[in-house]
């Protein structure tokens, strides 16, 4: 099977002519149009004009690293000797940032990535895309290993860790989240690396440039597809100039003639997943909490995040989902839980509301922004993100004095056992479905909230 960089990549690319920029210029009259067989032109993406905008500068960068790791000359710069031989892992419900990231820092650390817990389609397609075999558990590395030394990616919370890792072992943590609840918290100093930017896999990206380390293709298309996946394709609130710049210069070194194809198919990878989702997978297949203590309130909030390039095929098991947003709140003991749909495509949001709580913490949050009759969901207009978007206005609202209702409604269920329980599917252990919960929506009815 041909590889990247040869005449036909895994994604059926025309002859690779100079890497990212230049094959983007040449397949169009200009830069800012596109041009198909038959002459038909399009106007360019965003991505493709941010990476035909740092065409010179990607350039420079991709030229000055070395073919072979032999030929780098001794330098100065810092590298952490606690992270040689490091096992690099992500989060729980591990994405492609986590899993990109962590191959990526193993390759850059001399250490090895591991997964902390099942891929997603998204990352499997990358893995495929690349040629890239995919890493063992945390748990089969720890069997192997019980005292390996251990770097989080992509998170710092202990309750994003994969319960098998000690927290004596942790000896470094590469993030780009907020430090919030539940930071992990060591007894010893340990290496750090948390910056403000879109994708943690950029982090990575940029430490092999500045320590003159060239990626091995497979390694620089993985966090290239890790840094669009988290940034969405370059079009999400969070991201910065150093993401743009990376993709850039990660587009050159991989020899990707097509960007905008390859960002194309790799969230419909991501999509076509979710279609087949329970609402249980759903609910929790992206959700993060975090923890508050105000004069007002003192809880756990949870939020997640569904994010599809067709939001309409979610919102439409909404009173599916929204029981199971119940049960996963009572379940978890959480005091508010939401779930985002987020239309990765159209840059869109739609927050759905299971209870008075929900609603009443959405409004003070983000005023202004229209609910549908049936209280169930907000639209948040152009509000994609959970770490910019969302989180923070959240957070805002509850420092200001919000406090939860004093009317309950429909989210409050006394007896755990009405929750149902969850069943796996025997072919299938990721899709699990609840049975026998109380909270169920009959066909002909509708899930609605009560308003102070």
């Amino acid at each position: 099977m041909l590889k990247r960089g040869h005449s036909v990549g895994f994604l059926g690319y025309r002859e690779h002519h100079g890497g990212g920029a230049e094959a983007l210029r040449l397949a169009g009259p200009d830069n800012k149009t596109k041009q198909y067989d038959g002459g038909v032109l399009r106007k360019r993406t965003q991505v493709e004009a941010d990476v035909l905008a740092r065409e010179k500068a990607a350039q420079e960068l991709a030229d000055a690293l070395p073919e072979e790791s032999s030929t780098i000359p001794t330098i100065n710069l810092f590298l952490p000797e606690a992270l040689k031989d490091a096992v690099f892992v992500g989060h729980l419900v591990t994405d492609l940032d986590s899993v990109g990231g962590a191959i990526g820092a193993a390759a850059l650390y001399n250490g090895k990535a591991a997964l902390a817990s099942e891929i997603n389609s998204e990352t499997a397609f990358a893995l495929d895309e690349w040629g890239v075999d995919k890493p063992p558990t945390i748990e089969e590395v720890l069997k192997e290993n019980p005292d390996a030394k251990i770097c989080l990616v992509d998170h710092q919370q202990t309750s994003q860790m994969n319960p098998a890792i000690n927290p004596d072992n942790v000896v470094g943590v590469i993030d780009h989240h907020a430090l919030q609840s539940k930071t992990i918290v060591t007894d010893r100093c340990i290496y750090i690396d948390i910056r403000p930017w879109g994708s943690m896999s950029t982090i990575i990206s940029h430490t092999f440039l500045t320590h003159q380390k060239r990626p091995s293709v497979g390694v620089a298309g993985m966090l290239l597809c890790a840094i669009l996946s988290d940034t969405l394709n370059l079009q999400g609130p969070t991201t910065t100039e150093w993401d743009r710049l990376m993709v850039a210069t990660l587009s050159e070194i991989a020899a990707v003639d097509d960007i905008q194809f390859l960002a194309s198919q790799q969230f419909k990878a991501k999509s076509k997943e979710l279609a087949g989702l329970s609402a249980h997978g759903l609910v929790n297949g992206d959700q993060k909490c975090f923890s508050f203590a105000t004069e007002t309130f003192t809880g756990d909030v949870g939020f997640a995040v569904v994010e599809t390039t067709d939001d309409a095929v979610i919102i439409d098991r909404l009173d599916e989902l929204l029981p199971e947003i119940v049960a996963c709140k009572m379940e978890k003991n959480l005091s508010a839980l939401f779930l985002a749909v987020v239309n990765i495509v159209e840059l869109k949001g739609t927050l759905l509301l299971c209870g008075p709580s929900e609603l009443s913490l959405a409004k003070a949050a983000f005023p202004g922004c229209e609910v549908n009759d049936a209280n169930t969901m907000m639209d948040l207009g152009s509000r994609v993100s959970r770490k910019k978007d969302y989180i923070p206005e959240i957070t805002k609202a509850i420092k200001a004095g919000w406090k939860k209702p004093l009317k309950r409604g429909v989210s409050v269920v006394d007896m755990m056992e009405a929750l149902g329980k969850l069943e796996v599917d025997p072919t299938d252990y990721q899709r699990i479905t609840r049975r026998g919960s109380v909270l169920a929506v009959k066909v002909g009815q509708r899930f609605t909230v009560d308003d102070d």
